[in-house]
Order: structure tokens, then sequence, then C-alpha cells
């Protein structure tokens, strides 16, 4: 009897938006690997059910998106360090041993994204700001302060959210009133948007902007559109700018050679397959 053909996929609601599909068949593809990548529309009500039901079915792990990133750790038998510290999981491993195993990618992803597109940028090189204090920022400042960035100043509409967020990591991370935002920007070698404000369907960042400098390092968690106002902004400036897609494509890398046995290559083929 012939072996499961290997199966992953991806959780959330709503997701046929995700571009997590056409990017892991294109990696399956490349490397001639048998397999296939799923998008699967799941309730919360009906998500560990169906996290419990997937490996008899033959899949061997999934991505996991808004809104249930919190709840597949609760979920989780076995959870990495980085996954309890940031809060969320986005990558799970289905064992042989019918174990969950839950992990977090997204802080890998993103400073493969920025050492890619801002080789130039060093942890050292001064504070950072991050507007956001949700799963992604949490990854984000978890990545940060693991590089070496001295400090970092978060910024977020509720901002009880933030101080949580400073509480759990520590005190290089200061908590900055929302409408004070526009003041951080001048005196950070980074700027992270780890909101939603901006991309298509959601509000327009409002944040003041004057305070960009000639030189920092500016990054967009939204890749639709690719080239947010916040980028273009930052590029009349004389900013280097790094745009979202790439945080998604690297985060993918770990999960991908942990299922299918291949670790894929971020490419411009890769970013073509995503943007299709």
């Amino acid at each position: 009897m012939s072996a499961k053909i290997p199966l992953a996929g991806v959780i959330g609601s709503p997701i046929s938006h995700s571009k997590s599909p056409q990017l892991h068949r294109h990696w399956l593809k490349t490397y001639g690997l048998p397999g296939d990548y799923i998008p699967m529309d799941v309730a919360p009500q009906d998500l560990e059910l169906v996290l419990r039901t997937l490996p008899k079915a033959g899949f061997v792990g999934v991505n996991i998106t808004i809104p249930h990133k919190e709840s597949a750790l609760e979920i989780a038998d076995l959870v990495t360090d980085r996954a309890t510290l940031i809060g969320a999981a986005n990558t799970l491993i289905f064992r042989k041993d019918g174990q969950i195993h839950a992990d977090n990618t997204d802080g890998y992803g993103f400073l493969e994204n920025l050492r890619a597109g801002a080789p130039q940028w060093a942890p050292a090189s001064g504070p950072a700001a991050v507007l956001g204090a949700g799963g992604a920022a949490r990854a984000v400042v978890a990545s940060l302060l693991d590089a070496g960035v001295p400090e970092i100043f978060v910024t977020n509409r509720t901002r009880v959210r933030a101080e949580k967020l400073a509480d759990d990591f520590g005190n290089r991370v200061t908590v900055v009133d929302w409408v004070q935002a526009g003041n951080i920007l001048e005196d950070s070698a980074l700027v992270v948007n780890t909101t939603s404000l901006g991309m298509i369907g959601k509000p327009a960042m409002r944040v003041p902007l004057d305070g960009l400098r000639r030189g920092s390092v500016v990054t967009d968690l939204v890749y639709a559109p690719l080239r947010t106002d916040l980028l273009a902004t930052a590029e009349q400036v004389g900013c280097v700018t790094v745009d979202g897609l790439g945080m998604l494509l690297h985060q993918a890398v770990p999960a991908f050679e942990r299922w299918f046995g291949q670790r894929p290559d971020v490419d411009s083929a890769t970013r073509a397959a995503a943007l299709r």
C-alpha cells in the first residue's frame, strides 16, 4: 500500500483572501514533491474538532490565521517557547504520535524579510517604533528584542493592549500614546506598521508622518496594497522601504520544510507566485 500523500493547509475565517495556497503549491511544483495545500474556512466553535480530525485524513500540519491564532495555542499539546511568548500560533505540526505541536514563525519571517529588503539595517543602529499591539506586533517585538534592538516604542489605539505587551516583554519596551505616535518617528531607526490601517478596505493610516527621516527603515506588514501610503510617503522622504509580502513568504519557509521535508527558497518566482 502506498503512503498517504502529505497534505497541509491554512485555517481561518474568512480565508478566501489567503495567498498561502498559491505559495505552497508553487513550492510543491518547483521541487516536484507530492502533496497539496488547502484553504479551510472554519468557525471558532469547530476549530478543535477539525484540528483533531485532520491528521486522520493525511494532514501533516496547517497554518493558522485570524481569528484562530490564540485558540490554536490553547488546543495544542506542545508549544514552542516563542509561541508562548508571543501568545499566538501560526504554524501547527501534526506529529506521528497524535500530538499537535504549535509554533510561531511570524517573527522569523519578519526579520528575514527585513534583512533581505534592507540589508544595511543593523539592530543596534537605534530604537524601533512599532505601530499596533496585536499578535503580529508581539511577534515583531519578540524578534527585534532577540536581534538586539536597544529600545522599542510601542503605540496602539487601545493603550491597555500596548501596556500588556510592554509588561510581557520588559523594560526595553516603552508605551507611547496613540495621539503621540507621530513624535516617535524621528527618533527611530526602524518604523514598523503591524496594524491593518492602510489595507484595502480598512481605514487609512492617520498617524502624522512628517517625523520620518531620510535613511530610516520603514516596513509595513500590510501587503494589499503592496505599496501602502506609509511606504509611498517614506520613499518620498528618502527612507529605505520594505513591503509586507516578504514576511508572508519567509514565515512559510520553516513550516514547508517541516511538512514536506524540503527547505524552499524565497526568490522572484516565489513572489510572482504569491501575487498571482
